[in-house]
């Protein structure tokens, strides 16, 4: 993955901000924005390195990761675009006290950037995140300055447009697992309609009690699975499905096979079991024991767990 000359460079990086090099850094400009979420969920985001190619794929094509801790993380990361694979290496080192991080790229096109980000509390439910720009030299023209300045709040623009769903649909998602957590009836059937009502094309999201489920349909059955990721609770409501059974998490990428629920990155837990469905009288229904049923995806041909009554 890395070449000789790039391990070299890996090897002078520093963990730790110095924040006395600013002083010989030419400032560019910066993007202040405020942001509806708390710090919690945007420290969260800044140390979440896997989400940059899943969330942000205008500005990564893929990442690599060489090294992360408390400091931040350090990668190799694709850029898109070219007609060849092109890489940047890029550290994100992180000042968990003083809710403050700096980017480097420090091999690759824009060698040398650096963008510090100050991220303050305004309440509860809101931040404003202050965006420096800097580079190693002054351009020889203040007109490369200022579209170098205009090219970076933009991209910071569309990265943050972006992040906000992430970090609001965290933050929702920890709410509803609380909430969950508390509901586990020994017994509970939700219907969910008529099977002649029911669109074979769509995902059908269903709350209970104990949890978030999708319904879907494929190879001529009906297939229950969680709609959250077991990972960092991704909503898998929103993930595709491929023609082989496998859910991609659009946050991270995590791959799960739909008929088991089993995690194939073997990165995190399986799906949280989905409920039973059976079908009566022609409608169709989720059936609850105990919160949960067996650790596969429910599914039904109309048959085997499905009966008329």
């Amino acid at each position: 993955m890395l070449s000789d000359a790039e391990q070299i460079k890996i090897e002078t990086r520093s963990n730790q901000i110095d924040y006395d090099r600013l002083s010989g850094l030419h400032y560019l400009g910066n993007y202040v924005r405020r942001l509806p979420t708390n710090m919690t969920r945007m420290m969260e985001n800044a140390y979440d390195w896997e989400h940059l190619p899943h969330v942000h794929a205008s500005s990564f094509s893929s990442i690599d990761l060489i090294d992360s801790g408390k400091w931040g993380w350090r990668a190799k990361i694709g850029v898109p675009g070219g007609l060849e694979p092109t890489y940047q290496l890029l550290d994100l080192l992180v000042d968990a006290e003083r809710n403050y991080w700096v980017s480097t790229v420090f091999d690759g096109p824009g060698e040398g950037i650096e963008i510090h980000t100050q991220a303050t509390t305004i309440d509860d439910d809101e931040i404003e995140v202050d965006v420096r720009f800097y580079v190693p030299d002054a351009p020889d023209d203040e007109t490369v300055s200022q579209a170098l300045h205009q090219y970076m709040a933009a991209q910071y623009k569309t990265l943050y447009d972006e992040d906000i769903g992430l970090m609001q649909g965290r933050q929702s998602a920890l709410e509803d697992r609380a909430r969950w957590r508390g509901a586990k009836p020994p017994t509970e059937e939700t219907m969910i309609g008529a099977v002649s009502d029911l669109d074979p094309d769509k995902t059908h999201i269903v709350e209970t009690r104990s949890g978030r489920y999708c319904l879907r349909f494929r190879r001529g059955e009906w297939v229950a699975h969680s709609a959250v990721c077991p990972h960092l609770l991704g909503p898998l409501d929103e993930s595709t499905l491929s023609d082989d059974g496998r859910l991609s998490c659009p946050w991270h990428g995590y791959q799960f096979d739909v008929e088991t629920g089993e995690n194939l990155d073997k990165k995190c837990a399986a799906l949280k079991p989905a409920p039973r469905i059976q079908v009566r009288k022609g409608t169709l229904f989720f059936v609850e024991t105990g919160g949960a049923t067996s650790v596969e995806t429910s599914r039904t041909l109309g048959g085997n767990d499905a009966h008329d009554a």
